[in-house]
């Protein structure tokens, strides 16, 4: 019984080398079962939302990318999904920048943007919570 159980996968194991082995079309079969496989593995979602100190991470991660990013006067925390912007950047063009990149990360629900110029006062912020709140409904 053995016997023929070992020879059928031994003949399968011959059939799938010489199929992806094939000098002619080995490479194009080999290449397309990749894709496949990676195209597979790439829509696969995660199920777990992350949670705000995660979400505050990628944050940053995103909005600091560039090399002439404000990193030391910025901050970032996020309530419930919704991320806050805090600090004082030298150029106005800076706050829409940074608003915009914090909002296109996955999971960010909302951006609360209180990012100012020198130039301007600080504005106000809404009471810990309450944007996430607004969000929310």
């Amino acid at each position: 019984m053995r016997t023929p159980i070992l020879f059928a996968l031994g003949l399968a194991a011959g059939a799938a080398a010489a199929h992806f082995l094939d000098p002619e079309s080995g490479r194009k079969r080999r290449n397309r079962m990749r894709g496949q496989a990676i195209s597979t593995v790439s829509h696969v979602k995660p199920t777990e939302k992350p949670d705000d100190a995660t979400l505050a991470h990628k944050v940053e991660t995103e909005i600091f990318r560039a090399s002439d990013a404000p990193k030391g006067s910025v901050s970032v925390d996020v309530q419930a999904g919704v991320a806050t912007l805090r600090g004082e950047v030298r150029e106005e063009q800076w706050i829409q920048r940074l608003g915009d990149e914090a909002g296109h990360v996955r999971g960010i629900q909302g951006v609360q943007n209180l990012l100012h110029t020198p130039d301007q006062p600080t504005p106000a912020a809404e009471p810990r919570g309450y944007a996430a709140e607004r969000h929310n409904n």
